[in-house]
């Protein structure tokens, strides 16, 4: 930030001229993406013929809850998947499913960001948007979506096949207790259950082969995710544009895709400040000013967590206050077990 004091003072000046109509926009944006990513679940459960009816009150009001929560609640208490095992039960889901859907909905999404990436990529190549010295951003961000797309369809094999799901469960748990173990200096041993891994791991199993049976029922879903992560990247093009500079969506697309993968493996919340540095500094090497790279990036992510707050808190806060001792420990149940 020091080095960069320059360049901070330039965001300023684009925050000072920023469209405060267009920067409105995100809030029916917003709305709409959140109203994708409920789609993907009661999407898959109407096409199972499990699901309940479902209002687009109760969608909406759904998507807004599980989305505060995982962005302010990441574990512990009711959260985690308990909660959501618990929160949508009552529309048909078993544990189990609710577990596979939110595996799918990762996948489905993670799937769509990184080929709407390449697209982005193969559209600076060939238009020369980025100077020559530079293109070497392009590369390292084209390998990185392909690996993040191979580790998909590989995890894919993997949940098709019981055995490789197995040994991949054993390897897991036995990896993460290592690490937990050498990080606490052996005082905690096992952060996870064996069991528990193995009893989540075949659960999904199950449900992914039904779905690979009957591909019919992914159809919709993949349909909500892919408008989900266009409308997640389009976030940070809306602040563009309030800012005068709605050609650099190609740009977004790229740095977003490794803000993402960064912002995943970073133990902040929300991959905060690895995100936010990671994605202003591709959006600077692909020619965008640092500066304005800055200010879209910084205000976009202040504006998302802004309203993941004020959108989803009251609704998170009426849920819970529904849970009795019953239902408690019913989630707790699931937890542990992790199914």
């Amino acid at each position: 930030l020091w080095n960069a004091r320059e360049e901070v003072a330039k965001a300023l000046d684009y925050l000072a001229n920023t469209n405060i109509l267009i920067i409105l926009l995100l809030i029916p944006e917003q709305l709409f993406m959140y109203f994708c990513c409920g789609q993907i679940f009661f999407s898959y459960m109407a096409a199972k013929k499990d699901a309940r009816k479902v209002s687009w009150w109760n969608l909406m009001r759904i998507s807004l809850e599980l989305n505060f929560m995982n962005h302010a609640v990441p574990s512990g208490g009711v959260s985690g998947l308990g909660y959501v095992a618990w929160r949508f039960k009552p529309y048909g889901a078993s544990a189990a499913q609710a577990s596979f859907m939110y595996v799918l909905r990762y996948a489905i999404t993670t799937f769509a960001n990184q080929a709407q990436t390449l697209i982005a990529i193969a559209i600076l190549a060939v238009t020369g948007s980025v100077a020559a010295e530079n293109r070497y951003m392009l590369w390292i961000v084209g390998v990185i979506s392909v690996a993040v797309i191979g580790m998909v369809i590989g995890g894919s094999a993997i949940a098709s096949n019981k055995r490789a799901l197995s040994w991949a469960s054993k390897t897991f748990t036995r990896l993460a207790n290592f690490v937990v173990k050498a990080v606490t200096f052996g005082k905690k041993t096992e952060a996870l259950k064996q069991e528990t891994v193995d009893n989540f791991c075949m659960e999904i199993h199950g449900n992914f082969a039904e779905a690979k049976r009957n591909r019919r029922i992914l159809k919709k879903p993949i349909f909500w995710g892919i408008l989900y992560s266009f409308f997640e990247v389009a976030t940070y093009w809306v602040v563009a544009t309030s800012m005068g500079h709605p050609e650099l969506m190609p740009q977004i697309m790229v740095a977003e895709a490794v803000g993402s993968v960064l912002g995943a493996v970073i133990p902040t919340p929300g991959g905060a400040g690895g995100y936010e540095a990671s994605m202003a500094g591709v959006m600077w090497a692909l020619g965008v000013d640092f500066g304005l790279a800055t200010a879209v990036v910084v205000t976009t992510r202040v504006i998302v967590l802004v309203g993941t707050i004020v959108s989803g808190y009251g609704f998170y806060q009426h849920a819970i206050a529904k849970i009795g001792k019953e239902e408690k420990a019913e989630i707790e149940e699931i937890n542990r077990r992790g199914i």
